[in-house]
């Protein structure tokens, strides 16, 4: 089995969530791929909840360099692909060969990870149909017009699908995503 895991991301996509992706999957002696609409150096942002306000602050965060077209990738190189959250999802579910690459994932019954807007991508995908999965509060409605069942849970394992409401949630993501790419079982709530 490939050791390569495909990172989505892009201009807009979350800092935080991109950078630890990154850090953790090297930490655990697997090789991250950053993809995104073109090969260059994408700029990410900081999202947050900041007391009062109905939604999320966007500030500018670090950047990271694309090392991968979406256009370029082949699903078969890889374990297992995670879509990253921030804004980058706004426009890149409307990217048909991205759509097109997640479903090659999901012929292949490979593990498919999203983190917070990301989840918008899935069901662009139409990939969270009768699954259950967690996202970002305000991603709840799209879930439901996709036909899946949306549950307000650190991290959501249904079969390969993995997702979760943003990086606050990284320890029980992760915990998915290792025990999917591993062969484990899900955790127990």
């Amino acid at each position: 089995m490939s050791k390569k895991i495909l990172i989505i991301t892009g201009d807009g996509g979350d800092s935080y969530e991109a950078l630890y992706a990154y850090h953790r999957f090297l930490e655990a002696r697997w090789e991250p791929v950053i993809a995104a609409p073109a090969r260059r150096r994408l700029h990410l942002v900081l999202h947050d909840q900041e007391p009062g306000w109905d939604t999320y602050l966007e500030r500018p965060g670090h950047s990271v360099d694309a090392q991968i077209a979406i256009t370029a990738v082949a699903s078969r190189d890889f374990a297992a692909v995670l879509v990253l959250g921030g804004r980058a999802p706004e426009y890149l579910r409307n990217n048909p060969s991205l759509l097109a690459l997640l479903r090659e994932f999901a012929a292949q019954n490979k593990c498919i990870c999203a983190i917070g807007h990301g989840v918008q991508v899935l069901t662009a995908a139409g990939l969270t149909q009768g699954r259950t999965v967690t996202c970002h509060e305000h991603i709840q409605v799209e879930v439901e017009k996709d036909g899946g069942k949306y549950v307000s849970k650190p991290a959501v394992r249904d079969g390969n699908l993995i997702t979760a409401p943003g990086w606050k949630f990284h320890p029980e993501f992760y915990r998915e995503i290792f025990a999917c790419l591993e062969g484990r079982a899900p955790f127990p709530d």
